[in-house]
């Protein structure tokens, strides 16, 4: 079987990936500093939600190898993985449900941050008069158990990326610099789709996103 590099993750993709990367160090730097600095843990806390639903509509119209629907795994596929018997390209089946969790985690982190509040350090989540102040104090704690879970799977993210360069002697990361892979299957095809349509619409939500939240709009939609 010969490999072969082909064209795995398209730009918006790794584009999305870095953002993320920032945006997650931003808000977990700005967290643990608090103080002045923590009024930018909540923005990038926004920025983290208008990137995630940007990567759940670019799952559904992107390329490929950026659809839910090309690496969500069966049992099966699982299976073929653990048996070292597994051939594609893009996220392995174990991968992609880490991909999944998360985007999961994340969503639940960025989401209860909306209602929380931090009083010492005199923030209020955008959404926090929907919640109140007992309810907020309850989302709070709910947020600050989910970091948990964040870093979790940062380090097991990180750990992944290293046991696949010193054990199987792969490393993963130029391929989401620069969106090309070495494949072994013979049957896997450089990823299509994701035009500039697609594009403008999973931007349109992701940025439409980040403005309802951060101008109030959404506070005074919600507040009718």
């Amino acid at each position: 079987m010969n490999k072969r590099v082909i064209r795995v993750w398209d730009l918006p993709t790794r584009v999305f990936h870095w953002l993320l990367v920032l945006a997650v160090a931003g808000a977990i730097i700005t967290g643990e500093l608090r103080g002045e600095l923590f009024p930018w843990h909540g923005r990038f806390g926004i920025a983290i939600l208008g990137l995630l639903v940007f990567r759940l509509a670019w799952g559904v119209v992107g390329s490929t190898y950026a659809r839910f629907s090309s690496f969500i795994p069966s049992r099966l596929t699982i299976r073929h993985y653990l048996d070292g018997a597994w051939l594609g390209a893009g996220h392995n089946p174990l991968g992609a449900l880490s991909v999944l969790a998360m985007l999961g985690v994340l969503l639940l982190q960025a989401g209860t941050g909306l209602f929380s509040s931090a009083p010492r350090d005199k923030f209020q989540g955008p959404l926090y008069e929907l919640a109140g102040k007992a309810l907020s104090h309850t989302i709070s704690n709910l947020h600050e158990f989910i970091f948990n879970f964040t870093i979790a799977f940062l380090v097991l993210h990180v750990t992944a990326i290293a046991y696949y360069v010193r054990i199987k002697k792969k490393n993963l990361v130029p391929a989401m610099l620069t969106g090309n892979a070495e494949v072994d299957d013979d049957a896997a095809q450089p990823a299509q789709g994701g035009g500039p349509l697609a594009l403008i619409v999973a931007l349109a939500l992701g940025i439409g996103t980040v403005w309802l939240i951060g101008s109030g709009t959404l506070l005074a939609l919600l507040s009718r």
